[in-house]
């Protein structure tokens, strides 16, 4: 009779893949956690300027900004995909669900990153416009920037609080990792989720002092699983009912 028990090196070397799976998953938060927020600091002259558009302008300043912006979005994909085909084994549909939702999440950040990268391209294709042509050029930059600001929203925003509950249970079934870090996610979500609804209504702005609380729990939660997978890799995974 054959045994159907996987021999040592076998099971080592599945051990290995689950460990540079974890690892690489966390080295990707890490690059969305340490990306995004030089990014903010750097576009900020294109958002805090109405008529950055027509003026001097720190064009340089603004596309590191952006392309800090699109690595943070291709990491977003990055985490996903290496957890992927670790975490599966606790539940594929919130697996798939976990992976669409970090797609969403970068592409709607890329789509902010675009309309910044519009704002540069008009100021320099336009540059000297006067009088009507550069009062209807602060308007389009103001819309272009509009949009990255319900891109922040919506992406960073509302989309991180899906991934945490998404992610965060996964890895509570599974105790992939100690339970008090998806516990952080569980905390972080409904906070900052009516952070953003409140802001999504006009009762609270993105940058005041309420949504940078709100954001901290969530910010710990991304830390954290980012470093003990980066770190630790994963723990041997817990069968679930699933899986019985």
């Amino acid at each position: 009779m054959t045994s159907t028990l996987p021999t040592a090196p076998a099971a080592h070397a599945r051990t290995e893949r689950t460990r540079n799976h974890a690892r690489a998953a966390g080295a990707f938060y890490l690059i969305t956690f340490v990306a995004s927020i030089p990014a903010l600091l750097l576009i900020a002259p294109v958002l805090d300027h109405a008529d950055y558009i027509t003026g001097a302008g720190d064009d340089t300043r603004v596309l590191w900004g952006c392309l800090l912006d699109l690595i943070s979005a291709l990491a977003c994909i990055g985490t996903a995909v290496a957890v992927f085909p670790v975490v599966k084994r606790a539940g594929e549909a919130l697996a798939l669900g976990f992976v669409t939702s970090r797609l969403v999440e970068a592409a709607v950040i890329l789509i902010g990153v675009v309309s910044l990268l519009s704002v540069i391209t008009l100021r320099q294709d336009l540059t000297g416009a006067t009088g009507q042509d550069a009062a209807t050029l602060v308007t389009t930059g103001r819309a272009l920037v509009a949009v990255r600001d319900w891109t922040f929203l919506l992406g960073p925003g509302f989309m991180a609080c899906i991934n945490a509950l998404l992610f965060g249970t996964l890895l509570y079934r599974s105790r992939l990792v100690p339970r008090l870090i998806p516990v952080l996610g569980f905390i972080g979500a409904p906070v900052l989720l009516t952070s953003g609804i409140a802001t999504f209504f006009g009762h609270n702005d993105q940058l005041s002092t309420w949504s940078f609380l709100a954001a901290l729990p969530i910010a710990a939660w991304e830390l954290a699983v980012g470093t003990y997978m980066l770190v630790k890799g994963f723990r041997p995974a817990v069968p679930t009912a699933e899986q019985a």
